[in-house]
């Protein structure tokens, strides 16, 4: 496919797909078990179309700040967002370079967005940086399937799974990324993903000391 076709399926079709297939249930059992748990001052890393919004508890959120690269997804959150019964502020920016101050978040949610971002290492040096040394993150993933058939699978699809679904990766630990980055989990589930998507991970992680 040319660049520039690239260019415009990422800009006016992925977004959608991306959308659509994030509505799943499989998803939305995820979301309903953990996002209630966020409180304070909120940052969602990778805001997207807001699919997070309906489980947020009005009573324990203060703010929330959706950080998203794409134009498109913030788009799509716009309307929900202006709904919510607490302020929440859109900001379009990247996960590797939060526009925040240090130690501004009680609590940092990512969900889906560790597979996308093209350096999550970074991003998750600057999701240390705004959260409160108190502060909790909290994840929701996909990533590399356990048993060595599917991850062989998701080696091959993933180039055109990527190219196809908003740079998404099928073969990351999101838990070894997070564990990496100086954080420690304090919950953690691990469950069969569906099909490609190898395993579902959720859970919450602290910022260590120093």
């Amino acid at each position: 496919m040319c660049q520039s076709c690239l260019s415009w399926y990422a800009r006016c079709i992925a977004p959608y797909l991306v959308h659509a297939g994030c509505s799943a249930n499989a998803f939305t059992d995820m979301r309903r078990r953990l996002i209630p748990r966020a409180g304070g001052v909120v940052v969602e890393v990778g805001f997207g179309s807001g699919l997070n919004l309906p489980y947020y508890d009005a009573a324990r959120v203060k703010r929330l700040v959706g950080v998203d690269p794409d134009g498109t997804m913030l788009g799509l959150a716009e309307p929900k967002s202006r709904s919510m019964p607490f302020d929440v502020d859109c900001i379009r920016a990247s996960g590797e370079r939060l526009p925040l101050a240090d130690s501004f978040a009680d609590t940092v949610v990512v969900t889906y967005a560790f597979c996308t971002i093209p350096d999550p290492e970074a991003a998750l040096t600057e999701i240390r940086r705004i959260l409160k040394p108190t502060g909790r993150l909290i994840f929701i993933e996909h990533g590399q399937a356990e048993g060595p058939r599917c991850r062989r699978w998701q080696e091959r699809l993933n180039l055109i799974w990527g190219r196809l679904a908003g740079g998404c990766h099928l073969n990351r630990d999101p838990l070894h990324l997070i564990r990496t980055a100086g954080f420690q989990t304090v919950e953690a589930q691990r469950e069969r993903f569906q099909l490609q998507l190898g395993s579902h991970h959720a859970g919450i992680a602290i910022p260590l000391a120093g």
